[in-house]
């Protein structure tokens, strides 16, 4: 089959090829696995934070990607529920163990052996992958191969930002970037809390002009106050300014979600400049997004078929990985990219 692989830690720029593209043997499905056929898979912004070591792979070489779409070509022993020709999903969560607290509770996301496709086994950027049956996700049939890939992290990151928020409809709602994961929240936002307010906050004046496309109610810059103090603020960006600007448009007891899950350390002496008074004090709080759970990708592809919410995307051919994920780190960004892997 063919697959980019990352070999080692480097850093992605203009004109650099990160992963190689290689011949490799199609898996076998262990028992419990399925081995599905990969059609699509989406580029995220986590693949930048492994190629550039921030959330580095355990081992290497290793194939990344992990929203991956496809159909199940073979089935393993003691496998129940999947069917040869089935279309399913895979998430970043590939797998856990299973009978922790967390994961009993429906949590696996914060499980201590948390395994990420992509990160910890290879993922998506290939023809072919396997995966624990549990951890293979049914496709509604209102999408196609290649919308639904950014909806498998994009969309179920967002997703459970926005649950973290606690947003109740009326409220006044920021959020700060406005790449893949944000462009989803405000549809989601306008389908099930059309009286909330969105006002975006981007560095890129075609994301700001994309965000009032969608409808925010405002877009404005980085360090641009919003016409109203914000009840929460979803902070999507691998920047550490966005946190402290965040914390300055929020009203009292209001709520920061990061949802990243590492960021840059360029700006991070920027944290010296925090004013406690005015960003932290009347019980403002920040909370972070770690990975994603199994009821968040099964409950979030449901509601989005059922709005239904559809992405925009960019396409790419699985050996242009690298020109991908060098524009996503230019901030060459509309919507989601996605490989075409096996049209």
């Amino acid at each position: 089959m063919k697959a980019m692989l990352l070999e080692q830690i480097s850093h992605v720029q203009a004109g650099s090829s990160p992963l190689r593209l290689a011949d490799l043997p199609v898996p076998e499905p262990a028992p419990g696995e399925v081995l599905v056929k990969i059609s699509a898979c989406g580029v995220c912004h986590t693949e930048l934070d492994e190629i550039e070591g921030r959330t580095p792979p355990p081992l290497f070489p290793i194939i990344p990607g992990h929203q991956i779409v496809g159909t199940v070509e073979q089935v393993g022993d003691n496998v129940a529920g999947h069917r040869v020709g089935q279309r399913v999903g895979i998430a970043w969560i590939y797998s856990s163990c299973g009978t922790c607290s967390w994961c009993r509770s429906g949590d696996e996301n914060l499980c201590p052996e948390f395994r990420a496709t992509g990160r910890d086994v290879h993922g998506g950027y290939a023809e072919y992958v396997t995966v624990p049956q549990d951890f293979a996700f049914p496709i509604p049939h209102q999408y196609g191969d290649i919308e639904v890939a950014p909806l498998l992290c994009a969309g179920a990151i967002g997703y459970r930002s926005l649950r973290l928020t606690q947003t109740v409809d009326g409220d006044a709602v920021g959020l700060m970037g406005f790449g893949a994961s944000a462009h989803l929240v405000l549809k989601m936002i306008n389908a099930t809390l059309p009286c909330t307010r969105t006002y975006v906050f981007a560095r890129n004046p075609a994301e700001r002009a994309f965000a009032r496309e969608l409808g925010a109610v405002w877009a404005g810059d980085i360090s641009d106050r919003s016409p109203e103090q914000l009840q929460s603020i979803i902070d999507t960006t691998p920047a550490w300014k966005p946190i402290l600007e965040s914390l300055k448009n929020l009203q009292p007891g209001g709520r920061l979600v990061i949802n990243a899950i590492r960021k840059e350390e360029t700006d991070k002496s920027i944290l010296e400049e925090i004013d406690y008074p005015s960003q932290l004090w009347m019980e403002k709080e920040i909370k972070s997004v770690a990975n994603v759970a199994k009821r968040d990708v099964s409950e979030f592809l449901e509601l989005a078929a059922s709005i239904p919410i559809r992405p925009e995307v960019q396409c790419f051919e699985l050996h242009q990985a690298n020109i991908a994920l060098t524009e996503l780190k230019a901030g060459k960004i509309r919507g989601a990219k996605v490989l075409v892997v096996n049209p």
